[in-house]
């Protein structure tokens, strides 16, 4: 899939010498407006990694959405009768026709791939509340801090299915990146699924900042 999409660099460049108007283009209007691409929180490695793990499954739901690039890589990717569910509260703006982050989101997954999309406006926390279906491929990119990440954890990851696959991003350390021992994922990952046995989880792939758990089947 050719990138439309702006990616991470690594090693992260330093923001003290950009523009006045470079700093303001980061701003989500010039997304909505479609006078820039959307800001990815990602590197280009993990999105191909996103493309590859979203190809199969029919329900793939991500916690935390931004501007939309990780959802556009996972609609773009997945088969034409799935159904992705985007679960974001996109509580920042009190006034909802000036939510620009939302509406930037919503025009970047409106440009990408075929399949049903389901926009959940709440927190993760109220959203799993009426939560009944299963899950092929989840996503976990919310709130960062260790306690909701386990959360998120224990409250959405009952519903993933055998096979099924769970990503966290920004929990692990990689060369040049921009994570550290401090973060809310790492923390959680490398005291859940390192060194200790998770069963019936396991780790299957990093990249970059990714880690992708797999529920493995009975044998």
């Amino acid at each position: 899939m050719k990138s439309r999409v702006q990616f991470l660099q690594i090693p992260l460049h330093s923001t003290q010498n950009v523009s006045p108007f470079g700093r303001a283009l980061r701003h989500p209007f010039f997304a909505w407006a479609g006078l820039r691409s959307p800001l990815a929180q990602h590197t280009e490695a993990e999105h191909n990694a996103l493309i590859r793990y979203a190809s199969s499954p029919r329900t793939i739901v991500e916690i935390g959405v931004a501007e939309g690039a990780s959802a556009m890589a996972l609609r773009e990717a997945m088969l034409p009768d799935g159904t992705l569910y985007l679960i974001d509260p996109f509580h920042l703006s009190r006034i909802p026709a000036l939510n620009f982050l939302k509406h930037a989101a919503h025009r970047a997954v409106r440009s990408s791939g075929t399949a049903r999309i389901v926009w959940v406006d709440a927190f993760s926390h109220d959203a799993v509340l009426d939560w009944k279906l299963p899950i092929d491929f989840l996503l976990i990119d919310g709130d960062h801090r260790e306690e909701a990440v386990e959360r998120d954890w224990r409250e959405w990851s009952p519903f993933v299915a055998e096979g099924g696959v769970v990503a966290f991003h920004d929990a692990r350390l990689f060369t040049n990146g921009w994570t550290s021992l401090e973060y809310g994922p790492v923390r959680f990952v490398d005291r859940f699924f390192r060194g200790t046995s998770s069963q019936p989880w396991t780790i299957i792939e990093e990249v970059d900042s990714l880690v992708f758990i797999c529920r493995k089947k009975p044998i």
